[in-house]
């Protein structure tokens, strides 16, 4: 009784669960399934479409899918055991009450899903946010042998289906996943078109408009004076183009002599008149032309250092770098003589007791003055040459400034005297050449024009005593020629010097014998050779170490030897505090200038009196230190 009460109890169970979702099936009769099985798939646009062959549910009946009488009958323990047999009796029930409906309506669906398909995409453009009315749920049919085998279904969420058959909750499940699924799908496509609606919609870039002109509004008034219209309203002619003139910088002077007119003084005034007339009595004094002989180091360093500087003895005599320096061989009066960057040269008679009152400021030149001599035969002239390829001797007896060599299209580089009577001169030219001036011959051109080996010429200083060598300095290279050998065409030199790794700045010979040669490099070495017998080598003797890199905008060291003592060498520095050396032809160093106070830059030229113990030094920026007993 009991087990045949539970079996009654369990049958009245199924049942109703089986009534309450063919009620289910009754409310939601509307709800079309569509197998996701495609057909035929074309692109409209920049979207998809997928056509589907739609099946319909509306004619479903609850008895259609109910297992017959025999197997619900059985004992529940054999439930299992028949489950292979209750599925394959469902899937053929299904197919033949499903396949003939399916038939006659896929056409019809397929029309209906391409329309409703476009009218989404058309209604998807003209709203954002706005989802369609109609959801359609599409059921795929994923179903295998081994879904319909397999024995227990584990889907969460469908526990409450429990009564039904697995073949039944398979579909509910693949019916759910693929709505959600399409759902998706649809969000995901319509964020994109929102996307590209929003970039379309985006509004250009808007640009300031300017204002328009009022044609015929009142404006301010202008001149008429500026609008170039005659008071009574006819405009007046344009006036007459004038060729403009492109003025050289540094155009060069007339040729000829050019009158002694200082710059800083009155020509007129009686200061000039006797600062000219006691230069020609100081040149009438008469030179004494003793040998000289070497005096003792000792005494020579005691003597160094009686030299001092002050306020006296510092000022500034021209405009601009001075690149070159002269001290008069007068032994009664001091005076010298500064060639400066901008083609002046000043005079200054240390000797008078007003600065300004003693210091006279003439442009023969335009542009920088690099060689500054007095003449050996007669000190009354002063021979000064030039950047803009003049050469000139200024005579202070007559007040004027004679002309003795002209090439404008050259440039001089340094010059020297072939002789004590001063007639004859050695140019070097920039451009490598070399020319031989005889100033008694009529004219201002060269006598003969030689073509060295150099590139460039920067200084060129002849013999002492052998007249016929000259030494030249070119940029890496040093070379000594003979004048009785000078070719024209190609000048071979009998010496090179090959020691020198950078830019040479000079190169002199002893100043009493000739016996030694200083070199001033940029690798920042003094080098003294023996000149003592000129055949096909000279041999180093000392390398001095010295800073020599003066940098963009200071005149460039040049080491020279002392007139009085040949041995040694005078050169200016850049160390602090600010001095000027003199180094033995050993390399010893023999005594510094400082200036204190008065010494505060870099004296980059410096000279020696001939007999005095005088020395001159010029900065950059134009100004004379003179140290002195």
């Amino acid at each position: 009784m009991s087990g045949s009460r539970a079996g009654s109890e369990v049958k009245v169970g199924s049942r109703q669960r089986l009534q309450m979702k063919v009620n289910e099936y009754k409310e939601n009769q509307n709800i079309t399934c569509v197998s996701l099985r495609p057909v035929q798939t074309t692109v409209l646009g920049k979207t998809p479409k997928v056509y589907l062959v739609p099946f319909s549910l509306s004619n479903y009946k609850p008895g259609q899918f109910k297992p017959s009488k025999s197997l619900l009958d059985k004992d529940f323990n054999n439930e299992v055991a028949c489950k292979k047999c209750k599925k394959t009796e469902i899937r053929k029930t299904c197919k033949r009450i499903l396949t003939p409906r399916m038939e006659g309506t896929s056409s019809k669906a397929e029309s209906t899903l391409q329309k409703s398909s476009l009218d989404v995409y058309t209604e998807s453009n003209k709203r954002q946010y706005n989802s369609t009315s109609d959801t359609v749920i599409v059921s795929v049919d994923m179903e295998s042998s081994h879904d319909l085998d397999s024995d227990e279904d584990t889907t969460p969420g469908l526990d409450e289906f429990s009564g039904l058959s697995p073949y039944e909750r398979k579909r509910l499940k693949n019916i759910s996943e693929n709505a959600n699924f399409f759902a998706s799908l649809q969000l995901s496509e319509s964020a994109a078109r929102l996307r590209e609606m929003i970039k379309k919609r985006q509004p250009p870039e808007s640009k300031r408009k300017k204002p328009k002109k009022k044609e015929n509004g009142t404006g301010c008034r202008r001149s008429m004076r500026l609008l170039k219209v005659d008071p009574s309203g006819v405009s007046l002619p344009a006036p007459p183009a004038q060729p403009t003139v492109i003025a050289d910088e540094n155009p060069l002077l007339p040729p000829g002599p050019l009158e002694m007119t200082p710059e800083n003084q009155d020509d007129d005034s009686e200061l000039f008149k006797r600062f000219l007339q006691t230069w020609a009595e100081v040149s009438k004094t008469s030179i004494k032309n003793t040998e000289k002989e070497l005096v003792n180091i000792k005494s020579y360093k005691a003597n160094l250092s009686g030299m001092v500087i002050n306020g006296d003895t510092v000022h500034k005599v021209t405009r601009g770098a001075i690149f070159s320096v002269a001290l008069h061989p007068s032994e009664i009066r001091t005076l010298v003589a500064a060639g400066a960057k901008s083609g002046q040269v000043g005079l200054w008679d240390l000797t008078h007791q007003s600065k300004e009152d003693g210091v006279y400021v003439f442009q023969p030149h335009t542009q920088p003055v690099s060689c500054l001599y007095f003449s050996p035969a007669n000190p009354a002239h002063i021979l000064s040459l030039s950047y803009d390829g003049t050469l000139r001797c200024g005579d202070f007896s007559r007040a004027v400034f004679e002309e003795v060599y002209r090439d404008e299209r050259s440039s001089f580089s340094s010059f020297d005297f072939m002789g004590e009577d001063a007639s004859n001169l050695i140019v070097g030219h920039w451009n490598g050449n070399i020319s031989l001036v005889d100033r008694r011959t009529p004219g201002t051109s060269y006598e003969k024009l030689i073509n060295s080996s150099s590139s460039k010429i920067r200084t060129v200083h002849v013999h002492p005593v052998h007249r016929q060598y000259f030494i030249t300095a070119g940029l890496r290279d040093i070379h000594i020629y003979d004048t009785r050998y000078l070719n024209p065409r190609k000048s071979q030199p009998l010496i090179s010097l090959t020691e020198h790794t950078k830019s040479i700045a000079s190169a002199y010979f002893s100043p009493l014998t000739g016996n030694r040669v200083v070199t001033t490099c940029a690798d920042c070495k003094l080098r003294i050779f023996d000149s003592s017998c000129i055949s096909s080598e000279i041999p180093l003797l000392t390398t001095i170490r010295h800073n020599t890199i003066t940098g963009r905008w200071l005149t460039r060291f040049q080491a020279v030897w002392d007139p009085k003592q040949e041995d040694c060498v005078i050169v200016g520095s850049m160390a602090h505090p600010r001095r000027v050396e003199i180094f033995h032809e050993s390399g010893q160093q023999v005594h510094s200038f400082f200036g204190g106070e008065s010494l505060v830059s870099v004296c980059s030229i410096n000279t020696m009196h001939p007999t005095r113990y005088i020395l001159a030094g010029g900065n950059s920026s134009g100004k004379v230190h003179v140290f002195m007993n």
